[in-house]
């Protein structure tokens, strides 16, 4: 009699762990899913821009801040995307090497060390603007003020600025994942770089209020976060939450 109850227990037991196991496996798949229908819609996103159209990400930064007829100041700056480049070239040719945080302040041009004001990248606004002309997104025009004649770029593909705004709403609301590392990294750093250059208020302006608050506080969580105890964690980009320590320090 024993023995049969010992059975039935041990059928009983396994029974519960095959369940318990049918579970997790289902739960599993649902997980695998759902981030693979995320992928597939961040593809479509990226599918809608072609070649020509398809943006840096300090150009969807300039793009996020810009008025619909901002005025740029006239350069004879070359165009092309050569920032990073040149950036590259500084930091390759320098020893010993300098923190993110000098070399943010030495290529943005803060520095109070007139020996190396040589490192700041020059027109950076400017070339970044010609570079949206180039792409579609901006046009060139010139206005006359009296004495002198200003170029202006204003913006003639509204498509491509309302897509970008869209995904850093959808980022906040629809497709929170309230995990850091688990966002885009692409998507975390434009969120952080927008509200550092003081232009995310402008994708967030057209919200209702109570999308607005609740996309505000999300960010909020983000810019509340510990760099170092990010970069600490496993499998991170630790050059990515130092550069997001050099600008929400």
């Amino acid at each position: 009699m024993a023995s049969i109850k010992q059975r039935n227990s041990g059928l009983v037991q396994r029974r519960t762990e095959a369940i318990r196991s049918a579970a997790d496996k289902d739960r599993d798949s649902a997980e695998e899913e759902d981030e693979a229908r995320r992928g597939e819609e961040d593809d479509d996103d990226e599918k809608g821009d072609s070649k020509e159209t398809r943006l840096t990400l300090m150009e969807e930064v300039l793009l996020l801040g810009l008025k619909d007829r901002e005025v740029i100041c006239k350069s004879d700056a070359p165009t092309g995307d050569v920032l990073l480049d040149e950036a590259l070239k500084h930091i390759k040719e320098t020893q010993p090497p300098e923190t993110v945080q000098s070399w943010i302040e030495l290529l943005s041009g803060e520095t109070w060390n007139p020996l190396k004001l040589h490192y700041q990248l020059r027109n950076v606004r400017e070339r970044l603007a010609k570079n949206l002309v180039e792409k579609g997104v901006l046009t060139t025009e010139k206005q006359n003020f009296l004495l002198f004649d200003m170029t202006t770029h204003p913006l003639t593909n509204s498509t491509i600025k309302q897509r970008l705004v869209k995904k850093v709403q959808e980022s906040v609301l629809e497709k929170w994942v309230n995990d850091p590392h688990r966002m885009d990294k692409r998507v975390l750093s434009l969120i952080l770089l927008a509200h550092s250059s003081d232009v995310l208020e402008n994708a967030f302006a057209p919200l209702q209020d109570d999308q607005y608050d609740l996309g505000m506080k999300r960010v909020h969580t983000l810019l509340e976060l510990e760099p170092e105890k990010e970069s600490a964690k496993p499998n991170v980009n630790e050059l990515m939450w130092a550069v997001v320590a050099a600008f929400t320090k």
